[in-house]
């Protein structure tokens, strides 16, 4: 799939056939997402493969009773690692790159499952201990997105957005 037609097919989908990921396509969305670019290149953040599916539903139910959330084989946890930018970046890098790097990664691994045919959506309301807890974080570490992936179910249609003057100004 070529790049623009990729962005304009992400959609957040909420429910997936019940069909394996291959581990080639996973690899390949976790090489996209280390592409992602980062402060300093220091990529703050570690992502966390999650298969089993008790653990899917621990996930589902601390992200506010996403219960559809489940149905997709395998979830992607982004958390950020707070350490990593701090002697660089000082408590700017600790408290707000590391969040960046991880949304940023995120963002490329939902863009690479799109080229690939998958479907992902975007969970960020969560309980952090909950989730934190269930993933196993360390205390440096904050969850800050996870992407349910898989093949969806139906093909679904993009939200309107708002106009591009509505975005956009200069100065």
């Amino acid at each position: 799939m070529e790049f623009f037609e990729t962005v304009e097919a992400r959609v957040s989908d909420r429910e997936y056939v019940p069909k394996a990921v291959s581990e080639k396509d996973i690899q390949k969305i976790l090489h996209c997402a280390c592409l992602a670019p980062s402060a300093g290149n220091i990529q703050s953040y570690r992502i966390i493969i999650v298969r089993k599916k008790k653990d899917r539903e621990i996930l589902a139910q601390a992200s506010h009773k996403q219960m559809f959330m489940a149905s997709a084989p395998v979830y992607l946890a982004f958390l950020s690692d707070k350490r990593r930018n701090k002697p660089k970046y000082g408590s700017r890098g600790s408290e707000f790159f590391s969040i960046q790097d991880a949304t940023i990664a995120a963002a490329y691994a939902q863009l690479a499952a799109t080229a690939l045919g998958l479907g992902t959506v975007w969970i960020g309301g969560f309980d952090d201990a909950a989730v934190a807890k269930a993933l196993r974080a360390k205390k440096y570490e904050r969850p800050v997105v996870i992407l349910p992936l898989g093949y969806p179910s139906e093909e679904m249609e993009g939200h309107e957005r708002r106009k591009l003057c509505n975005t956009a100004t200069e100065l």
